[in-house]
């Protein structure tokens, strides 16, 4: 596991801080009709325009600036043509290379009038998020992130937590160590220690935990075809309380301002 010294906090939080002013841009214009399409095109043009490098694009063969998750699409899913419409949750996951460092992030939004209980999921997944983040301080180990977000969503809630997908280790690479599952038990796993950064990201399901990879090689769905949300911080770990890099203020701001968009669950 790399730790990062201030300096490279710094430019980390500059690096996240990117990612979620693009999906505040997202927030800003996200209607019925729009198609995912047309967001990875802003995204990849704001990145750009920002003098950062998508990083999803190409890596590992991926061909798009983000990844747009509809509905029973739990993560991974590419931008494609077909017009959003009311009813549908979106998540929307992408990464930047900023002066080196890595920022990677996700939010789900929910478009207009949905059931009760997909607003219920919304609000427990992001609930889990922060769960998990109290955990990240030194001297805990990662199974308590991992525990923490696994009780509020599936022992409390009962909603289905998916083990094939996990948060990880974030730096100069996209990936590293160590990763952090959504489910676990406490003092399990690696102890975390000062400026270890992590992208903690509770991926759930409405229904069951499987979940099956599409024929494009990416593309992760839901087996029974229920809803998925999945949100995403990136996190540097500190004695008393876990440092957020990534801001999801500015991305909430532009979401209330948004009357295409639900915020009923807060």
């Amino acid at each position: 596991m790399i730790h990062k010294t201030e300096a490279e906090i710094a430019s980390m939080k500059e690096a996240a801080t990117l990612v979620s002013k693009t999906l505040t841009e997202v927030a800003k214009v996200l209607k019925p009709g729009m198609t995912t399409l047309q967001i990875d095109k802003l995204c990849d043009e704001f990145v750009k325009d920002h003098k950062a490098i998508p990083s999803f694009y190409n890596y590992r063969g991926y061909p798009f600036t983000v990844c747009a998750s509809v509905n029973d699409v739990v993560v991974h899913g590419f931008p494609n043509s077909e017009p959003l419409k009311n009813g549908d949750i979106i998540s929307i996951d992408m990464g930047v290379i900023l002066n080196g460092w890595h920022g990677d992030h996700a939010y789900t939004f929910v478009m207009g009038e949905v059931t009760e209980d997909v607003l219920q999921l919304v609000r427990v997944t992001k609930e889990s998020l922060y769960k998990g983040i109290e955990k990240a301080t030194i001297n805990n180990r990662v199974g308590d992130i991992s525990y923490a977000i696994q009780y509020h969503t599936e022992i409390k809630h009962g909603y289905g937590v998916v083990r094939e997908l996990v948060g990880h280790g974030l730096g100069r690479s996209l990936h590293e160590d160590p990763q952090v599952p959504n489910y676990g038990k406490r003092g399990t796993g690696p102890k975390m220690k000062e400026n270890l950064v992590m992208a903690i990201e509770p991926m759930i399901n409405l229904g069951s935990k499987e979940v099956y990879t599409e024929e494009d090689g990416w593309t992760v769905r839901t087996r029974d075809g229920k809803p998925s949300v999945h949100f995403e911080h990136d996190v540097c770990v500190k004695r008393n309380q876990a440092l957020i890099l990534s801001d999801y203020s500015i991305i909430e701001a532009a979401e209330k301002a948004n009357d295409n968009l639900n915020t009923a669950y807060y």
